[in-house]
């Protein structure tokens, strides 16, 4: 019998077969994931010059950016959107996992529900939200009426556009990270809980000794994914939020000012270092919440 070659303790064949298995993710990564991001890293240091053309400037856009009063504000925005917004759908998203976990009449049917907002289209999902909201014949504000409350102006407020968004991000986002969280929870052996009712520990004693600390590898995933997400917040604002208005200004993300400039208003360089600066704020959170997850995650 002759032995087949080896690269360290791996065959031949093994490595040839697994580098196969890649190729079409690794493909479709750099195609569409890692080419564009180094395209839009250069066109950062080049302006639009008409027809399509770009013409080197260097730093310009970086320092124009910096003194722009609107990048600062969007990113103000940005900041509050996710510091609001993460803790509600992390919290929301974990309450009614374990709910969802639970054994009751109708289950499939209450997971269902949770879950559309994802597979809805977000246009379709803003659509109906804008309508809700709407300031004069909106149903929100009808049932508010009904309790002698004066018509909230949703979307045209620049003090409250950003908190309807909040509402919508955090509703739509809910039912992806049950799923995900659910399976985190099926992970953990029932013993514990059956030693842990034996030893007259309640509901709530059980979720914070056994549930909360198992469940925190799938959590801190949903965390950091759930981060990412709320910084690249873009069409809910897109589609609800008027353009040039007041409201506007207090509610867009730096996604959405990256579409301005790359897309409406045709300046694609400036657009590209918006978005750098996004991806370099993603990368550095993120790899703040790497350093972090020794201190609470358990593995």
């Amino acid at each position: 019998m002759h032995h087949q070659r080896r690269i360290g303790k791996y065959r031949v064949n093994e490595i040839i077969w697994g580098y196969l298995f890649i190729l079409p993710t690794a493909v479709g990564l750099i195609v569409l994931n890692i080419k564009p991001a180094i395209d839009t890293i250069y066109m950062s240091f080049n302006k639009s010059a008409g027809f399509g053309r770009m013409t080197w400037t260097g730093l310009d856009n970086y320092k124009r950016l910096m003194a722009d009063p609107e990048v600062w504000q969007s990113l103000l925005n940005t900041l509050k959107y996710s510091v609001i917004a993460v803790p509600l759908i992390v919290v929301f998203s974990l309450i009614v996992a374990v709910l969802m976990n639970q054994k009751i009449k109708g289950l499939s049917v209450y997971r269902t529900l949770y879950f559309l907002p994802v597979v809805a289209a977000p246009a379709a999902v803003a659509m109906i939200w804008k309508w809700l909201f709407n300031s004069n014949y909106g149903l929100i504000n009808q049932m508010l009426g009904n309790f002698g409350i004066k018509p909230i102006n949703w979307l045209s407020d620049p003090d409250i556009a950003i908190y309807t968004v909040i509402i919508v991000g955090v509703w739509s986002a809910i039912g992806y990270n049950m799923v995900l969280l659910i399976a985190g929870l099926q992970d953990i052996p029932n013993d514990y809980y059956e030693s842990a009712e034996i030893d007259g520990a309640g509901p709530i004693r059980q979720f914070f000794t056994i549930t909360l600390p198992l469940v925190t590898p799938t959590l801190f995933f949903v965390v950091v994914t759930t981060v990412i997400g709320a910084f690249q917040v873009f069409d809910s604002i897109f589609m609800m939020v008027q353009q040039n208005t007041d409201a506007m200004y207090k509610t867009q993300s730096l996604a959405y000012l990256f579409y301005k400039y790359s897309f409406i208003l045709n300046d694609k360089g400036y657009g590209s270092a918006i978005v750098v600066l996004l991806l370099g704020i993603i990368l550095i959170i993120t790899a703040i919440q790497l350093k972090l997850q020794k201190k609470w995650v358990y593995y």
